[in-house]
């Protein structure tokens, strides 16, 4: 019988060794590696100084004028800012920024200090941009708020990283294609009262622990190359975040689709309460623990 160190070298050789110096192979080492570099680049997109760890402000907009900016006096209270930025106005689903001379804010590509701001349904939404502080116009569901953000916000400076459950090949799933057609339609609750409808093209079925589980993947935006799952299971609220987690699976080929677990994510209503993350529908909730991907982040204050 051969000893541990043995063991040790005969996995080195074959492939390489985990931590707990289990031997796995080469093709193991070449997934974890993959789902390695995944993680670092998620956290690299997480940590740009206008990512989701920057938000420091969502304000709602009324149907006229409202002052904006950091004194109290305004009826958009900003958390930076000058104290006087100037005035939003709504008007018939569209928004204009009247800027205050003396705030030192402009509009991004702009010399002028007044202009309608398009919002984010647009490539490029107008940026109202103030120290290391902007703001862009959001629409959801008709309604249209201030997104704020601050490159130097504590969400962001303050990060403590992302937990993980170990990487665990097995959570890769080849899951059974059952297409629709035509599509069907899901609709998906968000953190904000409102509800999303999204084209369904089929589901993913497939089994755990002798049990069959169905998932159904929404197209997230018109021609999009892949599908875009939200869901909960057995760990959400415990181990996981409690709404939701995110995972983007490739199409569906030759009535098969991968849905890899390892690369489950949190949505960004984890880090942030100024997001408006969906939520999982019931349809997508799994009764059953999803021990891969993502944990829930530990310096969540809200």
């Amino acid at each position: 019988m051969l000893s541990s160190g043995a063991l040790v070298l005969a996995g080195l050789v074959a492939g390489s060794v985990t931590a707990t110096g289990v031997a796995v192979s080469g093709d193991d080492a070449s997934y974890t590696q993959t789902i390695e570099t995944w993680r670092s680049q998620r956290v690299e997109r997480l940590r740009r100084p206008d990512g989701w760890l920057s938000l420091i402000g969502l304000h709602w907009l009324k149907e006229g004028s409202s002052r904006v900016g950091s004194a109290k006096d305004n009826d958009l209270v900003l958390a930076q800012g000058p104290a006087h930025l100037g005035v939003v106005t709504l008007a018939e689903g569209k928004v204009r920024i009247a800027l205050d001379p003396a705030s030192g804010a402009s509009i991004e590509g702009s010399t002028a200090k007044e202009g309608e701001l398009s919002d984010d349904s647009h490539d490029n939404p107008g940026k109202v941009v103030f120290g290391t502080a902007n703001f862009v116009v959001i629409d959801r569901s008709g309604r249209k708020a201030l997104r704020v953000k601050d490159s130097e916000a504590p969400t962001r400076t303050h990060f403590l990283g992302i937990d993980y459950f170990d990487i665990d090949p097995s959570w890769r799933v080849e899951a059974k294609w059952i297409a629709f057609d035509p599509p069907h339609e899901l609709e998906v609750p968000t953190v904000i009262g409102t509800v999303e409808k999204y084209p369904v093209p089929g589901k993913a079925v497939f089994q755990r622990g002798g049990k069959t589980f169905e998932l159904l993947p929404v197209i997230e935006v018109p021609g999009d190359r892949e599908l875009f799952l939200i869901f909960a299971d057995r760990t959400s609220g415990k181990e996981t975040y409690g709404a939701a987690r995110f995972l983007y699976a490739p199409m569906p080929v030759d009535g098969k689709i991968v849905l890899d677990f390892n690369r489950a994510y949190n949505p960004p209503c984890a880090f942030t309460p100024y997001a408006t993350c969906p939520l999982a529908p019931p349809e997508n909730r799994l009764d059953l623990r999803v021990t891969a991907g993502e944990k829930k982040y530990r310096g969540a204050g809200h």
